[in-house]
């Protein structure tokens, strides 16, 4: 799965180019005690070229790829619908 995915940040276009490789790399990447690196490196990693320097700027402020690459996540995820259904048995079977 690929999808370009065009986020305006304070009002500026930035453009992403996002795979499902990079987004498992992303959720491999993620610890409990390390969490800005790896929207960092995501971010980074997935910019276009020509986006690449305004989204430098942008991470310069506090929050910005936590919070940036939360929506990137979001719109690179499909919906899903999970729906847990019971089982017929019960746990004690």
């Amino acid at each position: 799965m690929e999808k370009t995915i065009v986020l305006t940040i304070n009002g500026t276009d930035i453009t992403f180019n996002m795979t499902a490789k990079d987004h498992t790399a992303y959720v491999n990447e993620v610890m409990p005690s390390n969490k800005v690196a790896p929207a960092h490196n995501l971010l980074m990693r997935t910019v276009s070229s020509d986006s690449k320097d305004a989204l430098k700027e942008l991470l310069k402020l506090p929050g910005m790829a936590i919070n940036v690459t939360a929506k990137l996540m979001e719109e690179f995820t499909p919906d899903i619908v999970i729906t847990v259904g019971k089982s017929s048995k019960s746990p004690n079977e």
